[in-house]
Formats: structure tokens, sequence, C-alpha cells
């Protein structure tokens, strides 16, 4: 994956690279952006002309986190419910701000390329004790995209209490979050492999499902 989206950079092509979980993984996928645009700048190839995403998951991760909160049981463990999708996307924010501020980014920016833009992925509530508009509120800055699902954006529209930019300055609590989360007893990283080893799973059998389709249509037209 990591070594498509370098290919796929350096021959000129945009890419949204999605299902990422981890602030480990997204450090990896911006690295393998900012490799595919150097390429593609020695190939000669406009750097104005790439552009990229970097999809960011939320509203999966509270998921699984908090029903590994309710098996702990604890007051201090029950206060941190709905509360890490949006810490780990705040730091992946961070992550964002401080790799395209560095020399290396800052270079291929200079000669004409585009950051890649973090995408906040799964932003639909799942829990229905929650504000259906959380996920757009407290992850709202500029320089992202936010694929909200129909229902979101209709209530966005109509009643989200937006108050601007809920993310830069949120990092040392963010932060706390994570540290809190271990604390109690939940392994993050764990959260994290698991959530991208079943999204990558889903994707297999999606693509799967999608060439029997398309070969059986081929077949069917001869």
């Amino acid at each position: 994956g990591l070594e498509a989206i370098t290919a796929a950079t350096a021959a000129g092509i945009s890419v949204n690279v999605t299902l990422i979980f981890s602030l480990e993984r997204h450090q990896a996928v911006i690295d393998a952006y900012l490799t595919g645009l150097e390429q593609a700048k020695e190939a000669g190839i406009a750097l104005s002309t790439i552009h990229s995403v970097a999809s960011f998951f939320v509203s999966r991760v509270d998921t699984e986190v908090d029903k590994r909160l309710e098996v702990i049981g604890t007051d201090a463990a029950l206060a941190l419910k709905s509360r890490a999708g949006i810490a780990n996307a705040q730091l992946a924010y961070q992550l964002f701000e401080q790799q395209f501020a560095g020399d290396r980014a800052q270079a291929l920016l200079a000669a004409g390329a585009n950051k890649q833009r973090p995408l906040w992925a799964s932003t639909g509530v799942k829990d229905p004790a929650l504000p259906d508009t959380l996920y757009v509120t407290e992850l709202a800055v500029a320089g992202v995209v936010n694929t909200m699902p129909e229902k979101t954006l209709e209530a966005t529209y109509d009643h989200a209490p937006l108050h601007g930019d809920a993310v830069t300055g949120s990092y040392a609590d963010a932060q706390s979050v994570l540290d809190q989360l271990a604390a109690v007893g939940v392994d993050f990283d764990d959260v994290t492999a698991l959530l991208e080893k079943e999204g990558v799973d889903k994707f297999n059998v999606s693509w799967g499902e999608l060439l029997d389709t398309v070969t059986a249509a081929l077949e069917a037209a001869k």
C-alpha cells in the first residue's frame, strides 16, 4: 500500500489514502506521499497537478474503544467514552502541521506541490446518546475534508453549534485522553491495528465482489 502511494504519486496520479487509524500509519502515509512528490519532481512532472488526501477514521475508533471501556467498567474508564476518536484525529492534525512545516515538505511546496490534506472519515455518530454533529463541530479546522454521511450533513446545516477551529491548540488535552486510556487498561495500538485489519478485509471482499460482477457482465456481453 505505501509503495503504491509513492509509485502513483511519482507518476502524477492523485491518491486518496484510506483506512488510516493510527498516528504511526499516518506518518508513514505522509512520508510515502512526499517521496512520491520528490520522484515526480525529478521526472519533470508539474507538482501542482498532484493532489492527495489522508483519510483518517474517527467514529469507528470510538465504537471499538467504548466497547473495551464498558468491559473495564470503572468510573475512570466510563468517563473516557466517546473521546478517543476525536483526540486521535486532533493529534493526526498536529502531525500534519508538523510534517508539512518541515524543510522537506517546504521545499516541495515551494516547487508547487500541494499538501496532503487530512480527511475525516467515519464521521457519522454511532451512539444515539451523542450529539449527531459531534465529529463535525469538534473537528472543524482549516485545510481538512470531512466526508460526512448525508444525514450528518443535513444535521450540520440544520443545527450544528459550530464554534470555529476546534483542533488547533487541543493537542495537550488530546494526548491526555490517550494517556488516560492506557492508564485504565485500553491498548490503543491494538485498537487501531484491529480496525485497520477489519477495514482492509472488508475492502478486499468488496473488491472481489466488484471483480466478479464485472467479469460476469463481460461474459454475458460476449
